[in-house]
């Protein structure tokens, strides 16, 4: 009797933890959009804009979105950093990508790392969500320009669930939906998932 109660407890209050890693080129506000989901889902002030440095290695953000925990790694995005990136792949079960929709002067850059990100193996079946950041910005390009630049259809396997997103990691628009998805697919991802109390 003791066995059963202790099963129903345990199915009733554990809940699952995904680790999901925020990458992009620097400048993309990875960091940025990291305090927003702070800000959105532990309901603590975000840091503002202008106190949040570039990162130089790596922030680290905990959170539950409804009866998930997500543990969030933003690594620096300078491309001296980057070979660090690939000691983290094993190790998560989704990405966010984010790219500076006003900055078009980087776009290959940034097409060529998502690409080498995704045909990685050890990200492979990983669901990614892809934000298109700094729609604030009237220069910022719309979903279906990057997409059109980017051909993420090409890029990303075909069982490999991805999403485009614009947001602004400014005003948080965008990113309570991008994340909402995030946990739905990570949810049905064949990776491996942690259960905690």
């Amino acid at each position: 009797m003791f066995s059963l109660i202790a099963g129903l407890f345990e199915y009733l209050f554990k809940k699952a933890e995904f680790q999901v890693l925020i990458l992009g080129v620097d400048h993309a506000g990875k960091t940025t959009a990291l305090e927003q989901m702070k800000g959105l889902f532990q309901k603590i002030e975000p840091l503002a804009p202008e106190k949040i440095p570039p990162t130089v290695g790596l922030n680290i953000g905990r959170m539950e979105v409804g009866r998930v925990k997500l543990i969030f790694w933003d690594l620096g995005g300078q491309s001296g950093l980057r070979g660090i990136w690939e000691k983290y792949f094993a190790e998560v079960h989704g990405l966010v990508y984010v790219i500076d929709a006003a900055d078009d002067q980087r776009f290959d850059e940034s097409r060529r790392i998502f690409e080498a990100l995704v045909k990685h193996p050890d990200l492979a079946g990983v669901p990614v969500l892809i934000l298109a950041n700094k729609q604030d910005l009237h220069s910022a390009a719309t979903i279906d320009e990057i997409d059109e630049r980017f051909g993420f259809g090409s890029l990303c396997a075909p069982s490999q669930q991805y999403r485009i997103e614009p947001v602004s990691a400014i005003t948080g628009s965008g990113i309570a939906d991008g994340i909402t998805w995030m946990v739905d697919m990570l949810k049905l991802s064949s990776r491996g998932v942690t259960a905690t109390q």
